[in-house]
């Protein structure tokens, strides 16, 4: 699931349809994460907080573009939203911030837009043309004022009783309010397969299905030491297990295991040797939960490197879960998923890029929606060629299942076996 900020000035009228669009489903393959206003009176601020949303105010100052930048490196968003941000962002911001930014403006773009149009200005200008028709537009940012791709656009009559304020409460509640989280909804499904960019995510599982109901899945290790490097994947039957090649005197008791389990019709796929442990739980009638609340991360400090699972138990729904380390105590998260033709979710064992060996933060928050192709060579492919960092990647297993017993699959190895 994709990170959301979201940047406000005012009442925050755009702020509760994004809200209310999380709660009844609309936006479901991003979450709003994180809220940045310029008013520390802003009532945005209070709905934000009515939602647990962390707020951060930073007030116009010589430094307001960098004290933002520095505000959303704290959830390194991909997507953020200006709703009713009263301040237009340099092109050096844009280009620097990382992320899609998404703008919503009160009238049909290319008409009545740019410098000076905003708020109820805009609907002045509009009555004030005779024009018959408004409404509005949801568009990317660029460096020109709305000048950046629309996204969704939406139109109403304009009534002979308008006023400026009435104009704007029914483009407000007409229009806004419905196409703004359809946009970010739409833009999160296109954009999911891009959070692959990451340099080292460790270790990574993805499960979903395909548009034409394909179940899907991918399980890739990366390696930075000569032990982690000194790794293949083959297959075992139905099974995948992990080897050694080309290296020796190293420790091999966290890096060799089964990565993939077949289990009674039931898939099993983890990063370490709980795949056993499941297997055993699910044998004596436990469950997939029972197994993993009996195991933690793994013990190789200072990283602590998380332990993630999947399993796979019908054509209908999968989970993932992750045992991590915080505060010294493991915390174990369990995830369950309907499948969504045409989307998965992955979850991968560390958060974001560092430049230091000394330690690797765990991966944070909800699997990650990504894409899934009908074609398990496009797939594959992307990850291998353009998703893996390719000084870090070790290996890679693809399986696509055509039924509940048949699939095909594809291994690569970077240093070593086929």
């Amino acid at each position: 699931m994709l990170r959301i900020s979201v940047l406000v000035s005012g009442g925050g009228t755009n702020l509760q349809a994004l809200l209310d669009a999380q709660n009844n489903g609309i936006l479901q393959s991003g979450r709003i994460s994180q809220v940045i206003s310029s008013n520390k009176a802003a009532y945005a601020i209070e709905r934000a907080k009515r939602a647990n949303i962390p707020v951060e105010v930073v007030e116009k100052d010589s430094d307001f573009e960098a004290n933002i930048l520095a505000a959303l490196g704290k959830v390194k968003p991909e997507i953020i939203i200006l709703a009713g941000f009263m301040y237009i962002l340099s092109k050096d911001f844009i280009e620097r911030c990382g992320a899609k930014i998404v703008n919503i403006h009160p009238s049909l773009i290319p008409s009545f837009c740019g410098l000076g149009f905003y708020g109820l200005r805009v609907h002045e200008a509009v009555l004030k043309s005779g024009v018959k028709v408004t409404g509005a537009t949801v568009h990317l940012v660029n460096e020109i004022p709305d000048g950046g791709e629309i996204l969704a656009q939406k139109s109403i009559a304009i009534h002979d009783s308008d006023t400026p304020e009435k104009l704007q409460r029914r483009v407000m509640e007409e229009c806004e309010w419905q196409i703004l989280p359809r946009a970010v909804e739409n833009l999160c499904r296109e954009i999911a397969p891009k959070i692959f960019s990451q340099k080292y995510p460790g270790r990574g599982i993805i499960i979903g299905k395909s548009p034409s109901g394909k179940i899907a899945l991918a399980y890739f290790i990366m390696g930075r030491s000569a032990s982690s490097r000194a790794r293949i994947f083959e297959k075992s039957g139905d099974e995948v297990i992990i080897k050694l090649t080309g290296a020796k005197d190293i420790d091999s008791s966290l890096i060799l295991y089964a990565p993939l389990r077949v289990f009674g019709g039931k898939i099993i796929v983890t990063n370490g040797d709980q795949t056993d442990t499941i297997c055993e739980f699910l044998n004596n009638g436990s469950s997939f939960e029972e197994a993993l609340r009996t195991r933690e991360y793994e013990p190789d400090a200072p990283h602590y490197t998380p332990r993630i699972s999947g399993i796979i138990e019908s054509g209908n729904f999968f989970k993932l879960n992750i045992l991590k380390r915080e505060n010294a105590k493991c915390v174990r998260n369990f995830y369950e998923y309907e499948f969504d033709s045409g989307f998965g979710r992955f979850i991968h064992t560390y958060d974001h890029d560092v430049n230091s060996w000394e330690k690797l933060p765990s991966f944070d928050g909800e699997p990650r929606l990504v894409r899934i192709p009908d074609n398990i060579d496009e797939f594959a492919n992307l990850l291998w060629n353009e998703a893996l960092d390719r000084d870090n990647k070790v290996s890679l297993y693809v399986r696509y299942y055509d039924d509940a017993r048949n699939y095909h699959d594809r291994i690569f190895n970077n240093y070593g076996g086929e």
